[in-house]
């Protein structure tokens, strides 16, 4: 437990540091701060919060700056506080731009974490409906060349799938109007996982194949729903190579490994995506080797009530969090809207 007096100087460290990546000397915290206080005693209450663990010293003749166990109180103070940074310009910027995009996710998505990363100078990260999740709408199928069929596939969440599909047998687009209408008035209000195990269920019985369009119909539906989903969107890295934090080779390998290993950052907004509201992770905090060195600030959006994908924030562990903060409670909000046809 530290005292109050103690917690002003160890939020002011922090937030130095942020705003300068430079070790924070007692002499600056009484210059910029209104303490009331000699350097030395705010010397001798920054070695005892570096004993305590919240501050670390590169040197012996530096200033302090803070441990992951130090931005972790202070982002524990911020969301006590109930602190909001102004956003109102990018606020407009989801509000105004991205409107007329909002009947396809994956665009959306795209151009919402390139704007977190625009504004944040971070990456701006996403995790698209799982299939689970997703609920059918409706397909369209579109005779291509030879035996190829496109097939238009739309869910209430927004999610639209382009896909083309190999078939062996020849089909009119008459044919595939009529498989669309049967498949439309079939599966309509179904989650794309339900319809999946259906398909499965009803082609191993064999109890629909009498008819040959309909055993058509379930084949090319099951071409489609065959994709992966739960796509991850990234924007920023040239945002992240133009930090202080990322001037050395190694650090630029370090964010590098860490952004192609699309699975590790899949795994983790799906992890967050278990808990509601804000969720942040600093640092040491983070289970992958990998993420050790950077914080991640990420939400869930929604469809009514229910979490169906993810968006964030990356960036080192010297992150602006009441910027990042409010910026991805505005972007999961904003989501939610559209999703959620508020919007």
């Amino acid at each position: 437990m530290i005292d109050e007096r103690d917690k002003k100087i160890l939020c002011a460290v922090v937030q130095s540091y942020i705003n300068s990546p430079d070790p924070v000397g007692s002499r600056f915290i009484t210059k910029k701060y209104a303490f009331s206080l000699s350097p030395a005693t705010i010397r001798n209450i920054m070695s005892d919060l570096e004993e305590m663990g919240f501050l670390s010293q590169p040197h012996t003749s530096a200033g302090r700056v803070p441990t992951d166990k130090g931005y972790r109180f202070y982002v524990d103070f911020l969301c006590s506080e109930e602190y909001q940074a102004d956003n109102r310009t990018f606020v407009y910027e989801l509000t105004r731009e991205l409107e007329s995009i909002k009947n396809d996710i994956d665009i959306l998505l795209s151009e919402t974490t390139r704007r977190l990363s625009n504004f944040s100078h971070y990456l701006g990260v996403a995790l698209s409906p799982k299939a689970g999740i997703a609920t059918f709408n409706r397909i369209k199928l579109m005779k291509y060349r030879g035996n190829q069929v496109v097939t238009i596939l739309l869910t209430d969440e927004g999610l639209v799938k382009n896909k083309i599909v190999d078939v062996d047998f020849e089909l009119s687009q008459r044919d595939l109007n009529r498989i669309s209408s049967y498949l439309n008035s079939e599966f309509y209000g179904s989650t794309l996982e339900d319809i999946r195990l259906r398909i499965i269920r009803e082609m191993a019985e064999e109890k629909i194949l009498c008819d040959t369009l309909i055993s058509r119909a379930i084949r090319i539906c099951r071409e489609a729903l065959s994709f992966q989903y739960g796509d991850i969107f990234i924007s920023g890295f040239s945002e992240v190579l133009g930090l202080p934090d990322f001037s050395d080779i190694e650090r630029i390998k370090e964010i590098s490994k860490a952004i192609e290993d699309k699975h590790l950052i899949i795994k983790l907004l799906d992890k967050l995506s278990k808990s509601e509201g804000i969720q942040i992770i600093i640092g040491s905090e983070n289970s992958a080797v990998e993420m050790k060195k950077f914080s991640v600030v990420a939400s869930t959006y929604k469809e009514g009530n229910k979490p169906i994908g993810s968006v964030g924030i990356i960036g080192p562990t010297r992150m602006d969090y009441s910027k990042t903060i409010a910026m991805v409670d505005i972007a999961a909000r904003f989501l939610t809207g559209i999703v959620s046809g508020n919007r």
